[in-house]
């Protein structure tokens, strides 16, 4: 039987249970954002250390696996500390996106002088066929997929390399990061498929995830991933 005082007992230590368990939590969130990169240069450093597969012979519609996808450069990305940081998702190719990140990134770093400020694509929709090498578009004719469009990925052929030049590779160049839904290229694989292009959906999805332009980070889904860096505290933008 629990008399007053014992039930008093067992809560006053129920309650110091409770508040040791806060301050224990509370002391570890700034240890684990501490791990974080504090610098884009410190960041960009990081992330060329990890190694990106692009080896695979076949690939299922869902990836239930981290060594499927880039998990690791995910998740150094969302435990980056500096700032400001901010997320877009980009799904129509022919929109203008590289333009208004460029523009993002510019009034940013040059406007407002925030030399870290951290900017993503998460990248879905027809917006995933620009994170293809031409050696992709070329093998699987991706330019029949833009309904004339576009007739080569000419968002990956830069210009001048300055602050107004919006081709991905010098906006990575930059500092942007550029992420790839696994979804949009098992789609893109089977619109391929579809046009006329030989293959297995799980290999020429395979094979396509192959072709990312380098230092591209391959996510299981982009709907799935935004999650994450939006809890880790990104401004989404879209």
């Amino acid at each position: 039987m629990f008399t007053r005082r014992a039930l008093s007992g067992l809560t006053a230590a129920l309650t110091a249970g409770v508040a040791a368990a806060s301050v224990t939590a509370a002391a570890a969130e700034p240890a684990a954002a501490a791990t974080g990169a504090a610098t884009i240069a410190e960041l960009k450093a990081r992330l060329s250390r990890f190694t990106l597969r692009r080896d695979f012979k076949s690939v299922p519609l869902v990836l239930d696996a981290r060594e499927m996808w880039d998990d690791a450069a995910i998740r150094e990305v969302a435990a980056y500390r500096g700032g400001p940081r901010q997320v877009w998702d980009n799904k129509d190719l022919a929109s203008g996106w590289t333009g208004y990140m460029r523009n993002a990134l510019n009034g940013q770093t040059l406007s407002f002088q925030n030399r870290d400020f951290l900017t993503i694509s998460m990248t879905r929709g027809d917006a995933q066929l620009a994170l293809f090498d031409q050696a992709a578009w070329d093998k699987y004719g991706l330019a029949r997929l833009t309904n004339g469009k576009f007739a080569a990925n000419s968002l990956i052929v830069a210009g001048k390399g300055d602050a107004q030049d919006p081709a991905i590779p010098v906006l990575m160049k930059r500092g942007v990061i550029f992420m790839a839904c696994h979804n949009a290229i098992w789609a893109a694989a089977g619109r391929a498929i579809a046009a006329g292009s030989a293959g297995a959906q799980e290999e020429v999805a395979a094979d396509l995830t192959n072709h990312l332009l380098p230092g591209v980070i391959l996510t299981p889904g982009a709907l799935a991933t935004l999650p994450l860096l939006q809890e880790a505290g990104f401004h989404y933008v879209t």
